[in-house]
């Protein structure tokens, strides 16, 4: 899917975002040094996968340290370790720097399991890619919650202290 069909999409379920559109961003420190107006819930995506083959997405606030071992035990799983680059667009229809929660429209087998960091339901404005990571759009925990809703896709929290 193309960012404009998911924005198309975006509007059909009535979910208010703002666009915002700049250079490339690959990394969570380029973004930083390249935000102009964008105050809010920055997120990162790490998309990753078990000895079983099976996938997650895990989305944290984006200064999160995340230690893998821990996150395992967290999510229920045997060892984890990043998806690769095709697996990530086989499954999610992104490239590398353009993971974000909104690819979950393109995993059609509903086979990318969802964990989230729970401080992100008091969020006004969270910030994230729409498939592509030349561009960010700010939408609210409701909005995001309506979009998981429509795909039916299941929402697990993350507690981190």
């Amino acid at each position: 899917m193309q960012p404009e069909a998911l924005y198309q999409y975006l509007n059909k379920l009535d979910i208010k975002y703002e666009l915002f559109e700049h250079e490339p961003f690959l990394t969570v420190s380029q973004s930083k040094r390249n935000r102009k107006n964008m105050k809010g819930f920055h997120i990162k995506n790490l998309f990753l996968r078990d000895k079983k083959k099976q996938n997650f997405l895990i989305v944290v606030q984006e200064d999160l340290e995340v230690d893998l071992k821990d996150l395992q035990k967290k999510i229920g799983s045997s060892r984890v370790s990043f998806g690769s680059p095709d697996r990530l667009f086989e499954k999610l229809g992104v490239r590398p720097g353009s993971v974000t929660p909104l690819s979950l429209i393109n995993n059609v087998e509903g086979d990318v399991s969802l964990f989230v960091d729970e401080r992100v339901k008091n969020e006004v404005k969270i910030f994230c890619h729409p498939l592509v990571n030349d561009k960010t759009i700010a939408i609210s925990y409701l909005g995001l919650t309506k979009f998981f809703e429509s795909l039916k896709v299941k929402v697990n929290f993350l507690t981190f202290v």
